[in-house]
């Protein structure tokens, strides 16, 4: 007995045996108290988030699942080695990496959170996995600023004059601001195009005389593919300072197109020719007839112009559209003996003498 009291007395590094096996034996049961209750509160909480129709719920389990259990065994590790006597130095040290760990694990909870947040406005508002992909960019400052902001208060913790470092760069980022101006400027143009909506990816739409589909919202460049084939690069201040026509938002296409007969068209078939295209239009698929007039009389044609509408954004359906209506037109005005009008030019000639 009085060797094993021997044994359990003696001193390393400041600390008897038996204060580091009581220090472990803390370790270990606090260790095998949160695997077993983290398991039953877990195993609980997941059958009732699977009740519920509500996100958050499924949020909180993440979280203590893969975040708060893992960080409760830290913990007990650092409960455990304070019932030992330790160096100054080494004291420090353990202090110093509880409070980065505790600043990660709250940087990471707060990141967490504005995921949260964006998938849930995303699906509140109707959006498509694009936008969400396009969130990312923001997410990415966001966490930029987070870790930025771990790290200032883990350098204050350091020691460090944060005073001093933030008025250093305060003037330095006057300095960045006033030579990146560029790149703030697309970045808040890239706020103002994720919010505001004025394109998505997978919209068409006309810059000027540029024309595509967009491909990408990033966070200073918008991609777009171009009908040709190539990929065309906007900085997103050009594209909200510019006009931009969106052709995917249009519910329907006004469509304006003008035919021309010849002169010598009988004025009874002249008058037949508007209820005939009219006709023609009414008898095509996702149409509304507006109007069609005997227009002017050109140089060598009877000008009609006819206007109708097209139901929806689509391109190539606009164009089976327009094609059935000139099939259409073609075949009632050949029924009718109505000609098309093309270009003529008569030339009078005078003999010598005459």
């Amino acid at each position: 007995m009085d060797i094993i009291n021997g044994f359990l007395n003696k001193v390393f590094f400041q600390n008897t045996i038996l204060e580091y096996l009581v220090s472990l034996g803390l370790f270990i049961g606090f260790f095998i108290l949160i695997k077993v209750v983290g398991l039953i509160v877990v195993k609980k909480i997941k059958g009732w988030a699977k009740g519920t129709a509500t996100l958050i719920d499924d949020l909180l389990v993440s979280i203590l699942e893969k975040r708060i259990v893992p960080f409760l065994y830290l913990v007990s590790l650092y409960v455990a080695i304070q019932y030992l006597k330790l160096p100054k130095t080494l004291d420090k040290a353990l202090e110093l990496v509880v409070i980065f760990v505790l600043t990660v694990f709250t940087i990471l909870i707060s990141i967490r959170f504005v995921e949260f947040g964006f998938d849930s406005y995303a699906q509140k508002t109707g959006r498509s996995e694009t936008f969400r992909h396009s969130l990312m960019g923001i997410l990415k400052v966001i966490k930029f600023i987070l870790w930025g902001l771990g790290l200032v208060f883990f350098l204050d913790n350091l020691g460090f004059d944060i005073a001093a470092v933030i008025a250093g760069l305060g003037v330095g980022g006057v300095a960045v601001a006033l030579a990146a101006q560029a790149v703030l400027g697309d970045l808040f143009s890239y706020f103002s195009i994720i919010f505001d909506r004025p394109f998505e990816v997978g919209d068409f739409i006309i810059v000027g005389d540029l024309l595509g589909t967009i491909e990408h919202v990033g966070i200073k460049t918008t991609r777009i593919r171009s009908l040709g084939g190539e990929q065309l690069i906007f900085s997103n201040s050009d594209l909200t300072n510019s006009r931009v026509k969106n052709y995917k938002r249009m519910e329907r296409r006004r469509v304006v197109f003008k035919l021309g007969v010849t002169y010598d068209t009988p004025l009874a078939k002249l008058r037949e020719i508007p209820k005939v295209i009219e006709n023609v239009i009414k008898n095509t698929e996702d149409t509304i007839f507006d109007r069609a007039h005997f227009f002017s009389y050109a140089d060598f044609s009877l000008v009609f112009e006819i206007v109708y509408y097209v139901i929806g954004p689509d391109y190539n359906k606009y164009m089976d559209i327009q094609q059935k209506i000139n099939f259409a037109i073609k075949e009632e005005f050949e029924k009718r003996s109505i000609e098309f009008a093309f270009p003529t030019q008569t030339l009078h000639l005078k003999k010598e003498g005459e």
